[in-house]
């Protein structure tokens, strides 16, 4: 398999384009975090079986309804029970970490899962500006977003092992990695994981288009700009080692239920959990009945709503003609579905149900190859 096929994925069933899912491990109400992180697991083993494509973990920090701070730690744990889905960062936020780390990292990853993991790397601190200052070892958050072309040159080089002579960094090797294939009796592959570019903006399209390399949009938070973004990735491509063409993924909310009423039930506790951290008041993620039961401002209502109109939600029939007429409004090459709401149940079925909507796979349960 080359780096291209690695990184396109195949449709499967009827869906227009692949289907991947986004997990931020939610915390709910009443929940802990060890409980967040097994249904990370079942949920992960249930993408497997069905048919989508990867799975991937987002670095959040300090939000209490979020429980992937860690990402390559989640990950290890996923590969260690998953056998073919592919796995990685949705995504790793590199200012917050020295490229080597990162490097060491997911070349371990590879090494626990070949051929079957993903780097993708944000320029955010994916929290708030105190706590990226705290992550990072000068105390401060200045360096960081503006910096992120040159860190991520830098991790390049640690990941193909390829720094010029001369380099101050020339001799240092990231492991496990290329070195390993290079040593006397080395028969360490020389593999390395795809690298992805993610972002909200237009300077992470446009850095991953010149770069030659596949975009991930976060539309499920950044809607308005979806469609002018990957219109400047896909201008601003350059064909390179990794991709002949431009591969673009759009991180899309969606919650399917047996019924609308349901569905706009469940999807109400991550509109209140989203409320909540937007006006400085991060928690767990409310249950349905909390989220009902809230007094909304008229504001919080407006807010609310707003975010509910960019969450495709509804009986699976009304969700999958929502994500199939986004694919023709983007031109996206694949779909990455988060549901970020209270209950484990409510998100293991509804990517079942999605599943069951496209014709995906129907699997076997257990039917799981230990990596």
């Amino acid at each position: 398999m080359n780096a291209v096929d690695e990184i396109r994925g195949t449709a499967a069933g009827s869906a227009p384009v692949p289907l991947s899912v986004l997990d931020l491990v939610t915390v709910g109400s009443g929940r802990t975090a060890g409980q967040a992180l097994r249904t990370s697991v079942e949920l992960a083993r249930l993408a497997e079986r069905r048919g989508f494509h990867r799975h991937w973990v987002a670095e959040h920090h300090s939000m209490p309804g979020v429980a992937s701070s860690s990402p390559a730690v989640i990950l290890a744990h996923l590969a260690a029970h998953t056998g073919r889905i592919r796995l990685g960062s949705g995504g790793v936020m590199l200012p917050n970490h020295a490229p080597l780390v990162v490097a060491e990292q997911f070349g371990t990853l590879e090494a626990l899962a070949p051929g079957r993991v993903d780097l993708g790397l944000g320029r955010a601190p994916g929290t708030d500006g105190a706590t990226a200052a705290a992550l990072r070892r000068t105390g401060t958050a200045d360096e960081g977003a503006d910096d992120f072309p040159r860190h991520l040159g830098e991790l390049l080089r640690f990941l193909d092992d390829d720094f010029p002579d001369g380099h101050p960094h020339a001799r240092i090797h990231a492991v496990p990695g290329p070195v390993q294939s290079t040593v006397p009796g080395g028969v360490q592959s020389p593999h390395r994981p795809p690298v992805w570019l993610l972002g909200s903006s237009g300077f992470s399209a446009r850095l991953a288009g010149e770069l030659g390399l596949p975009f991930a949009f976060a539309h499920h938070f950044s809607a308005r700009h979806t469609v002018p973004a990957l219109e400047l990735y896909r201008d601003s491509f350059r064909p390179s080692a990794v991709l002949d063409a431009p591969y673009a993924l759009i991180g899309v909310a969606a919650l399917a239920a047996e019924d609308e009423r349901e569905a706009r039930r469940q999807v109400l506790t991550g509109a209140l959990a989203m409320l909540r951290l937007r006006t400085g008041r991060p928690g767990l993620v409310p249950t349905p009945e909390e989220a009902a039961a809230y007094p909304f401002t008229a504001a919080e209502r407006e807010f609310t709503e707003a975010w509910l109109a960019d969450v495709v939600h509804g009986t699976p029939g009304a969700v999958r003609e929502g994500l199939d007429a986004l694919v023709a409004r983007t031109g996206a090459d694949e779909l990455m579905l988060t549901a970020n709401v209270h209950g484990a149940e409510a998100r293991l079925r509804s990517h079942d149900l999605l599943a069951d909507a496209y014709g995906l796979p129907a699997g076997v349960p257990g039917d799981v190859a230990a990596g």
